[in-house]
């Protein structure tokens, strides 16, 4: 079976770019993303062979550990007919101090994308200024681009519209999903509220940005301590652990700063009686969202994991195509 897209990759202004952070992308491109990502999940479910990155690789750089996105990208890769290549620190030459300018112009001469989990944004930055391929943003300490636009294909799928609807975080205010819902949620014209306590609110600059978004598109955003204010009536309740990767040294300050910033039967019942919750996983159960939470029926969670999948083939078949 053969089944065409229906986004013609070549016309599309995503292609040959970076994708370093949603703040980069317009509503039209982000629009784009997800309606492609709605036709090649159609797609797959229907068995199409559709192989628009045959003879192409992507490098894929882990500095960072992952499940979803090393299993999501290489399985991305292999299904639109190209291929990609796990490239740990360890077993590159920048583990070795090899420089990140002359890393990204190696690889520009063997591959054809380059997608990167790491610490550093300033780091993925530099990548990209230097190579001649597209780099995407596999997850920084500041943004995690590619998780958002599946959160977001995933709360269309599930209410059929993104524009006026509510977006509520509890947790950290202050960590690369904080800052990327800011920017997805007012990009697309949803309203976001982030429950957080004090000292781990969001960024004075990514506040400063994401305020300015919303005044083009009419969301409004707030930040507050009290998590059933932020719940108040909300369309989708999101939450992330307390203690990311590269924080181990601060858990236990964390979670004596987050006790009380749960997504539990209370929170859920403050929210809309239609609400999803959702979580970018890993999730430790227990800690920012019970067990009964996850696994019940307001839960699209593991939905929401899939469909990194669908929109990581999206961004690829548009930047790479």
């Amino acid at each position: 079976m053969s089944i065409q897209p229906c986004v013609k990759p070549e016309a599309t202004s995503l292609r040959g770019r970076d994708l370093l952070s949603l703040y980069d992308l317009s509503k039209e491109e982000i629009d784009e993303i997800l309606k492609t990502a709605e036709t090649l999940k159609s797609m797959h479910y229907l068995g199409a062979d559709y192989k628009p990155l045959k003879g192409k690789s992507l490098g894929m750089i882990f500095q960072k550990s992952s499940t979803r996105t090393r299993v999501s990208f290489e399985v991305a890769m292999w299904q639109l007919g190209g291929h990609a290549l796990f490239l740990s620190s360890s077993d590159t030459q920048l583990g070795r101090g090899e420089t990140i300018p002359d890393t990204a112009r190696v690889l520009s001469r063997f591959v054809d994308g380059i997608m990167i989990r790491a610490y550093s944004h300033k780091d993925v930055e530099l990548l990209a200024e230097y190579a001649d391929i597209p780099v995407i943003n596999g997850l920084t300490d500041y943004s995690h681009p590619c998780q958002v636009l599946a959160d977001l294909f995933t709360i269309y799928e599930k209410k059929k519209k993104l524009a006026g609807l509510k977006l509520a975080f509890i947790g950290d205010g202050n960590n690369n999903m904080a800052n990327s819902l800011l920017f997805g949620c007012t990009k697309v014209g949803m309203n976001i509220a982030i429950g957080a306590p004090k000292g781990y609110q969001p960024l004075e600059e990514v506040m400063k940005k994401a305020e300015a978004v919303a005044e083009t598109t009419g969301s409004e955003i707030m930040i507050t301590e009290d998590i059933f204010e932020a719940a108040k009536d909300a369309d989708v309740l999101y939450t992330d652990v307390w203690t990311s990767m590269g924080q181990e040294n601060e858990r236990k300050i964390r979670e004596e700063a987050f006790a009380g910033y749960q997504i539990n039967e209370d929170v859920v019942k403050a929210a809309d009686d239609e609400v999803i919750v959702m979580h970018c996983l890993p999730a430790h159960r227990g800690e920012e969202i019970t067990h009964d939470v996850i696994e019940g029926p307001h839960s699209v969670v593991f939905d929401e994991a899939e469909n990194r999948l669908h929109v990581q083939k999206a961004i690829l078949t548009l930047i790479m195509g």
